[in-house]
């Protein structure tokens, strides 16, 4: 089982990646403090796991992470994807309210705050397309995301 995952940190002086583990992680709050570790104003820790899920958590300052799942199926045979199912709700209908630009709920619903990067520049409605269209895996939500954001280039050297 192949796992990557990573800090992208914005500071004043730009965004910047580090790879993290996440081997002592059991919940969301084990998420935001390996994400806490790394110092910056805005911080996106991103997991990708064998191109079944990516977990995007948003962790600002002393705030309470925001955390979006994009696939609640992974829950069932990935531990990481699990916890972070059981601490967050499924997306369903009545959440798309409102949203012309989401797409009809699907049977791989994603999970969690589907605004975790909405002011970075990735809608409700984006992310939601992204995970439901057919063929993107997980690793291109996460690279649309960092290029909305602008910190795709640190993503791709921390990756690579």
């Amino acid at each position: 089982m192949s796992c990557f995952a990573a800090v992208l940190a914005r500071s004043g002086f730009g965004w910047r990646a580090a790879e993290v583990s996440l081997a002592d992680c059991e919940s969301i709050a084990d998420l935001a403090d390996v994400a806490r570790d790394v110092e910056g104003d805005v911080r996106l820790l991103v997991i990708e796991q064998d191109d079944e899920y990516a977990v995007i958590a948003r962790v600002d300052g002393d705030e309470e992470a925001r955390v979006f799942l994009t696939d609640g199926h992974a829950a069932d045979e990935y531990p990481i994807a699990a916890f972070v199912a059981e601490e967050l709700e499924e997306i369903g209908d009545s959440d798309l309210d409102g949203d012309p630009d989401a797409p009809p709920a699907h049977d791989s619903a994603p999970f969690g705050d589907p605004s975790v990067a909405e002011d970075l520049g990735t809608s409700i409605g984006e992310l939601l397309a992204l995970c439901a269209h057919e063929g993107t895996l997980p690793v291109d939500v996460i690279l649309a995301v960092c290029d909305r954001a602008g910190c795709v280039d640190a993503f791709e050297l921390v990756r690579a």
